[in-house]
């Protein structure tokens, strides 16, 4: 893989399911990550990643992930998400930021993630789309649905069902509220 990231990765450290930055002094690019890019949550004195975040950054060499001093592999991180079940989901994140999108969590609203227009993101709009994961072989459960696409209605979003097939393919489906 290019990357297209210029300059020295940082690092990262693994601790259960979240991967710390420290921001140390004179180190803009963790800070420039976050407020430019829209990754992590910054703190004063550390940006904190979840595991789909920094295997994104990993795979796109802007970061590299160490557990108790050794540094991973990303096949290490890519495992350890397949063991989590993130795997589909970590999927459709990707697919998503690499067509440019900004993608914050949707754990509040049910979801898996809010998604943004490339020009916002959160602090200067609202969310267009809440972002559901399913898988081709899953049943859902029709009330599920229905709460999927009530709650994304009544936050003002449109609902984007990512499903990922048995050969890990996307196929994006807009759900929107209609009164008969």
């Amino acid at each position: 893989m290019l990357s297209y990231y210029c300059g020295v990765c940082m690092r990262g450290d693994l601790c259960d399911e979240t991967v710390t930055v420290k921001i140390e002094k004179g180190n803009q690019k963790a800070i420039s990550l976050n407020q430019k890019s829209q990754f992590g949550k910054l703190y004063d004195d550390r940006l904190e990643l979840s595991l789909i975040e920094a295997c994104y950054l990993m795979e796109s060499d802007r970061l590299d992930i160490y557990k108790n001093d050794d540094k991973c592999e990303s096949i290490y991180l890519i495992d350890l998400i397949k063991e989590m079940d993130l795997y589909g989901k970590y999927l459709v994140y990707k697919d998503l930021k690499n067509r440019g999108y900004i993608i914050k969590t949707g754990f509040k609203y049910g979801s898996e993630f809010r998604l943004y227009d490339r020009t916002s993101g959160p602090g200067k709009s609202h969310s267009d789309y809440l972002v559901k994961v399913l898988y081709e072989n899953h049943n859902i459960n029709v009330l599920d649905f229905a709460s999927y696409v009530r709650v994304s209605h009544g936050v003002n979003k449109k609902l984007l069902l990512a499903v990922v097939d048995d050969d890990l393919d996307i196929t994006y489906y807009n759900i929107e509220w209609t009164r008969p």
